[in-house]
């Protein structure tokens, strides 16, 4: 049995249940957490319990359950955070205001890295490639393993639903155009993990997702 070359283990945190992802490359157990939002020891029992070792954090967007504590998380291992575009500074600058209103501790911080379409990130001796997916946020980007038929899509799309856009700075036809323009090319057979809820794939949600079906934008 061949093993895949990338692994992920998804984690709930904040009590939003905000799916962050522990992916980890199986050829130098080096891995990054995408979207550490909170619930710090959680995630440091989950760097114990599968041995890799965390080389990067990887954001999607600004919005505090996916990054409130992600520079907290940095600065204790000592790494670099990558993403999001830089649009959505506003909603960092915003953390720890955002955190207030939530119950939830939020830190704004600098990336050490804005991402912008095309852009590649590395894990291990993984490669992704960034997508740019503006409407929930203006600067939301996904993660994109090629190989694995993996994307990590935050909230731009759920099972069954897609992401809000009544959040400053939303836009619904953004939010639409990101769907059809960027994560359906990737291909139908090609899985993805959301900000919130289960996985599925982009062929059930072209079939069924009330709101991005090709039926349902045909009419």
């Amino acid at each position: 049995m061949t093993t895949s070359p990338l692994q992920i283990a998804v984690i709930p945190v904040t009590p939003l249940q905000q799916n962050c992802s522990l992916i980890w490359c199986t050829k130098t157990m080096r891995g990054a957490f995408v979207d550490p939002g909170g619930d710090l020891p959680t995630l440091r029992a989950a760097i114990a319990k599968t041995g890799v070792t965390i080389e990067k954090i990887l954001i999607t967007h600004g919005h505090i359950d996916h990054c409130g504590e992600a520079g907290v998380l940095a600065d204790e291992l000592g790494v670099p955070i990558e993403g999001p575009h830089e649009a959505d500074r506003f909603w960092i600058a915003r953390l720890d205001e955002d955190g207030r209103n939530y119950g939830i501790r939020g830190v704004p911080f600098e990336p050490t890295r804005w991402l912008v379409e095309g852009d590649e990130v590395t894990v291990g001796a993984l490669t992704l490639a960034v997508r740019h997916c503006p409407g929930h946020t203006p600067g939301h980007v996904i993660f994109h393993h090629a190989p694995a038929r993996i994307a990590m899509v935050g909230d731009v799309l759920f099972q069954g639903s897609i992401g809000r856009t009544d959040f400053p700075l939303g836009n619904h036809q953004d939010l639409i155009a990101s769907i059809v323009t960027k994560l359906w090319p990737l291909g139908d057979d090609t899985v993805f993990i959301p900000g919130h809820g289960d996985p599925s794939d982009f062929g059930t949600e072209r079939r069924h997702n009330m709101f991005v079906s090709d039926a349902a934008l045909a009419a």
